[in-house]
């Protein structure tokens, strides 16, 4: 793909070089080629009314063309203009363009007069409209003298300005003496007529410097009028005016300043005439005075007003019609209306129209024998005159030619001949104007011959028209036919337009109108013909568009267009900005098909187009790049309605940058109590730009305002004027008010003191109150500074006081405050829990129930009771130690608790005492209990040694923890094969007095997996496990030693081996592919069958599952080196049960969830068959 990028911008037009071209071909046929005789035909020609300025040459343009070329000549004022005889004028070299130099010598005025320029040849002559050469004038204001205007207030007023008369008008306007524009509104306007007009004066009307000005275009001159005073009074000023110095009359009008209906100040009356000619456009104006100021309507009577063409100016004061026509004429209607009434003016409007064609005569070529007319048609009203010249002369005066015959507005010729070639002119006029058209008859005879150049070629996009040009001449006309390739048949209409001009044109071309087209054109003369080719081309297109974009100021942002075309054709893509061509910026930089700028800034917002265009075709597309930010901080902040406690403020938003404003944040300052610091005061809706602010007193206001986007917050705005309110006795009181003892004797009394903004004035104190709640006490009361505690002494211990305390400044008191209860110091309590007695609920659970203290003898806020036990002793006289005490609390006035996490068969004590807030009470008395037996803990460690070929030596240790009298130990243990399949469960009783025990007639070279517990009378503990391997005898494994060595041994097991080695590879392959590696099977295969779990649906067993602690060693040795296997430690503890130091309760003393102890699971009966093994085990076992 070829695609040329294009940073600039170009003018583009979609189709309109074809539509040019076509338009062209459709003259071009009515044109005799220049190489052919032929009667002159006018070319070009100065304007009818041609001003000119008077200080530059004046040229009359008059171009003419024919065969042979033709002579000229003038005419000024209808007679002959002899241009030798003037030698300030000449004619240019082959023109009839008359220059008149003036600049050195002459005057414009001299020279004014009506031209008309002729060109003649041997076949006829020609003639150009009558051109009128006036000069532009500028003429100077007459000198005046203007009196000051003195007016009251609210009278309307209109300044003249009367303009010089001028070639052509002036444009007027009014300014001041630094020419700065005189500002216009709906009450002050200028008219039509260039007066101003006042529908009402205000004293911001009074001015020394009201300046009409005229401008001249044509000159570039402006001419200004004497500057007119106007002095506005208002009514005080008038009577102080009149009694000093002046009567009533001596002031422009004597109406005083009230209130009145609209009348109308141009025009004046209620009905008027206006006549306008067609196209030109009509305007209408009513201006009207009144107090308030009258608004204008518009309305057509019997029609409306076209909308397409209708538009207001000067305020809705002008009413505009543009091209105007006669459906136009009617009657118009405006309307001025203020609250006391209106007034309307009609205007009758009629149309007129200078003459304007129907039909205007064209060249006409015939060949002798032939016949021809001419028509000349033309409208206009009232209807124009229509009348014939030839070559310049009426052709009632012109030579007789039996060949034409004249009716009305046409000319028939028959049979003519060469002598009947000529030029005719048609003249329609009317009191508005007139038309002037030359058309010639040229009588040739000649063969047909193609203008066109030959074998052209065409390129034409698909589904677009083919235009095909066969320009040709001939006399007489000749007739054209197309064909396509060299043996095509005739083209026919149904598919194909022919135009007069021999044009062909193919509506919506295809890839199949491609090829050779060959145009053959006739006459009784000849023929000749002519080959263009036709290419179709594939259209250009965007295929993918630029897109809408929203970025904030700063950022970046890049469109796309990505643009598809005819490979034979070069594309150009071009970007544009708001239809201009981009800026030359660095920060705009165009990469293939994007289009990036850096650094947005608000400039940039805009719709940026892509245009891709080729010879052939254009297209674009458009994005909208929409710029936003946070919001400009508001300004012009003002404070109104100044109030005690409340201000309006107002303000102006700034810019919102693209992203409209949702909300205001008005923020304040109380530079009294904290400068610098400023507080959220309220938020008001983003359409709200002023707000009702509630005030507090004693406040030192100033404001800010700060404007919210979608984007962001805005700067804050600038600082508003302050304000100060007055002061007010304080409206609230303290808060957090508390009455607590430190001391037996004491009440403090502290809250939270209020803020400078709270004081509402100077002078913040407090009035500090207290009495006894149960007493008949007066209240005592103190005032303090601007403090936030004050202590009481010399109370009672713990005697609920009444409290309240309340702000006062040196205004006044705030309200009254609210009365909280609090108390006077505590003290310890005095007494201790009585009838305290345990009930033990198991070996690791007891419940102890008391009864409460007096609530007067507690002397403060009761918290609960708390709980001392302690451990004395063993029961079992092996482990007699002393244990540190254990504390329980229990919250509010409870009578029994719950001991967790108590060591079974053990001795314990415990008392109970009262808690308030100042500590402990005395202890009750101790109480003694004692916990049941439970079952032990695991031994602490199983050694398997001294492995013979058919014995094992276990020994061990007894359990860390008996919790009770140990009555036996438990062994079990069964053979695991080389297939990991567990055997026959042998299961032993053996004395708890024993440590060691030694396994006699066991299998040699055998595995066998121990599991061990203690027991006693509560029960079987937690079991440890072991594993261990007899020996093998010295002569079997001699014996295998020399089948080793044999040939056919060492075969089998390569065989086997390479078996294994197969195993492994399929193994390998599925797991690779998802499959379960049986490693879990191993370890299935050495579980106690005891302790494997049932399934809940069917009661089968499920899969093994070693304890954490208990998971045999890899490979073969599966037993530590020592042969001992450690219990992991499991020490009692309490777990939180009470909010003391160690535990916590429930409500009722139950306790808060489950004490057990870890066990590994009893060992299976029998010997139950596991999965097959793995190969890596398999493996193993061969080794």
């Amino acid at each position: 793909m070829r695609l040329k990028i294009m940073p600039l911008k170009k003018s583009f037009s979609v189709h309109r070089v074809p539509l040019i071209l076509f338009l062209c071909q459709l003259m071009s046929a009515l044109e005799v080629p220049l190489d052919l005789v032929q009667p002159p035909t006018i070319t070009r020609q100065s304007p009818k009314d041609y001003i000119i300025d008077p200080r530059e040459n004046i040229e009359i343009q008059c171009e003419a063309k024919g065969k042979p070329p033709p002579s000229f000549s003038w005419t000024r004022n209808g007679t002959h203009f002899d241009i030798d005889k003037d030698p300030l004028v000449k004619m240019l070299p082959n023109s009839g363009t008359l220059v008149i130099s003036i600049t050195i010598e002459g005057k414009a005025e001299t020279y004014e007069g009506v031209y008309q320029c002729t060109a003649r040849n041997e076949r006829g002559a020609a003639i150009s409209n009558n051109i009128i050469i006036r000069p532009s004038r500028s003429p100077l204001w007459t000198k005046e003298k203007l009196e000051q205007i003195t007016i009251l207030k609210g009278q309307s007023l209109v300044l003249p300005c009367r303009p010089p008369l001028g070639l052509p008008p002036p444009i007027i306007f009014w300014m001041d003496n630094s020419f700065q524009r005189l500002p216009q509104s709906e009450r002050v306007s200028q008219g039509l007529n260039g007066d101003l007009y006042f529908s009402n004066v205000l004293p911001e009307d009074t001015r020394e410097d009201y300046v009409c000005y005229a401008r001249f275009n044509h000159t570039q001159t402006i001419q200004q009028k004497q500057p007119i005073s106007v002095k506005v009074h208002s009514m005080d000023e008038l009577n102080d005016t009149i009694t000093a110095n002046l009567s009533d009359s001596e002031f422009y009008g004597a109406k005083s300043y009230i209130e009145r209906p609209p009348k109308l100040l141009s025009p004046e009356g209620r009905t008027s005439h206006k006549e306008e000619l067609r196209e030109n456009v009509l305007s209408l104006e009513c201006i009207a005075e009144g107090l308030p100021t009258p608004s204008i309507t518009w309305t057509k009577e019997d029609g409306e007003l076209p909308i397409n063409r209708t538009s207001y100016t000067n305020f809705r004061k002008t009413l505009n019609i543009n091209l105007v026509s006669e459906a136009d004429s009617g009657k118009y209607k405006c309307t001025a209306r203020n609250p006391l009434g209106f007034v309307e003016h009609t205007i009758s409007v009629t149309v007129k129209a200078a003459p304007y064609w129907i039909t205007a005569p064209k060249n006409l070529v015939l060949s002798p024998g032939e016949d021809g007319t001419l028509i000349c048609r033309a409208n206009g009203n009232p209807k124009p005159k229509i009348s014939w010249l030839t070559n310049g002369v009426p052709i009632e005066m012109a030579p007789d030619d039996p060949s034409r015959k004249i009716d009305g507005d046409t000319i028939l010729f028959s049979d003519v001949q060469e002598s009947s070639s000529a030029v005719y002119q048609c003249n329609a006029s009317n009191e508005y104007g007139y038309l002037l058209a030359n058309a010639f008859v040229n009588v040739l005879a000649e063969p047909p011959r193609i203008l066109t150049d030959a074998n052209l070629h065409y390129q034409v996009i698909t589904d677009r028209p083919a235009m095909l040009d066969c320009a040709f001449f001939g006399s007489p006309i000749p007739t054209f036919k197309w064909f396509k390739g060299t043996k095509g048949s005739v083209l026919q209409e149904n598919t194909y337009i022919f135009h007069d001009n021999g044009t062909l044109e193919i509506p919506v071309a295809q890839k199949d109108s491609a090829g050779t087209y060959t145009c053959v054109v006739r006459n009784k003369l000849g023929m000749a013909k002519n080959d263009v080719h036709l290419e179709i081309k594939d259209p250009t297109r965007i295929i993918k568009h630029p897109e809408y974009k929203v970025v904030q100021r700063g950022g970046k942002v890049s469109f796309e267009c990505k643009v598809k075309h005819d490979p034979t054709l070069i594309a150009t893509l071009t970007w544009l900005k708001d239809n201009g061509e981009l800026p030359n910026d660095g920060r705009f930089s165009i990469d293939n098909d994007h289009l990036v700028i850096m650094n947005i800034s608000d400039e940039d917002d805009a719709t940026y187009t892509c245009v891709a265009n080729t010879s052939l075709d254009i297209v674009s597309a458009s994005a909208v790049l929409r710029v936003v930010d946070r919001p400009n901080p508001p300004f012009d902040l003002e404070l109104t309605s100044l109030l005690e406690r409340s201000v309006q403020l107002s303000w102006i938003p700034g810019d919102e940058n693209n992203s409209p404003i949702t909300d205001f944040i008005i923020e304040y300052e109380d530079s009294l109590h904290e400068p610098g610091i400023w507080h959220h005061h309220s938020d008001v809706p983003g359409t709200q730009t002023t707000a009702e602010l509630k005030l507090s007193p004693y406040v030192k206001y100033s404001f800010r305002v700060i404007a919210v986007n979608s984007i962001g917050r805005s700067l804050p705005s600038e600082v508003s004027e302050y304000y100060m309110t007055k002061a007010a006795e304080p409206e609230e009181n303290p808060t957090a008010v508390e009455g607590i003892g430190s001391e037996p004797d004491n009440l403090v009394i502290t809250w939270q003191p209020l803020k400078g903004f709270d004081s509402n004035g100077p002078g913040l104190q407090y009035k500090v109150s207290w009495r006894q709640k149960d007493g008949d006490d007066e209240w005592t009361s103190v005032v303090v500074a601007n403090v936030s505690k004050y202590i009481v002494s010399g109370t009672p211990t713990f005697v609920p006081y009444l409290v309240k305390v309340q702000a006062l400044n040196d205004v006044g008191f705030a309200p009254e405050p609210v009365i909280i209860i609090g108390h006077s110091g505590e003290d310890l309590p005095m007494v201790a829990p009585s009838n305290v007695h345990v009930n033990v609920v198991n070996s690791t659970l007891a419940e102890v129930h008391w009864e409460p203290v007096p609530p007067k003898s507690i002397r403060g806020h009761l918290k609960g009771y708390r709980i001392y036990y302690w451990k004395v002793k063993n029961s079992s006289k092996r482990n007699k130690r002393h244990v540190e005490k254990k504390i329980l609390t229990f919250n509010g006035n409870k009578t029994h608790g719950m001991l967790p996490g108590l060591e079974p068969f053990s001795h314990y004590m415990l008392n109970v005492r009262v808690v308030n807030g100042k500590g402990e009470g005395p202890a009750s008395v101790d109480r003694v209990f004692n916990t049941p037996e439970g079952v032990p803990s695991a031994p602490l460690f199983l050694k398997i040694v001294n492995p013979t070929l058919d014995s094992l030596t276990l020994e061990w240790d007894p359990p860390s923890h008996p919790n009770g009298i140990l009555t036996a130990y438990t062994l079990k243990f069964q053979p695991i094969n080389s297939t990991h399949e567990l055997g026959p469960l042998v299961d032993i009783k053996i004395p708890a007095n024993m440590t060691s025990l030694i396994l006699r007639n066991l299998s040699y070279n055998t595995r066998y997996k121990f599991y061990f517990y203690a027991q006693t009378s509560a029960g079987s503990g937690s079991q440890i496990t072991e594993e261990a391997v007899t020996t093998v005898d010295e002569a079997m494994a001699s014996r295998q030693v020399d089948i080793a060595t044999q040939g056919w041994f060492i075969g089998l097991m390569c065989a086997v081996a390479l078996l294994i080695l197969i195993l492994l590879i399929v193994c390998f392959i599925r797991r690779n592919k998802g499959g379960k590696y049986p490693v879990k099977e191993k370890e299935d295969a050495h579980a106690d069958p005891e302790i494997q779990p049932m399934k809940e649906d069917d009661g089968t067993f499920g899969e093994y599952s070693d304890a954490e602690d208990h998971k045999p060693s890899k490979k073969g040795s599966r037993t530590p080196s020592d042969r001992t296997v450690k219990k992991e430690d499991s020490d009692d503890s309490l777990v939180d049960y009470g909010e003391g130091v160690n535990g916590q309760f429930n409500e009722d003393g139950s306790f808060i969830g489950q004490y057990s102890g870890k066990k590994e699971k009893e060992p299976a009966e029998g010997n139950e068959s596991s999965e097959a093994p793995s190969p890596v085990n398999a493996m193993n076992s061969f080794v």
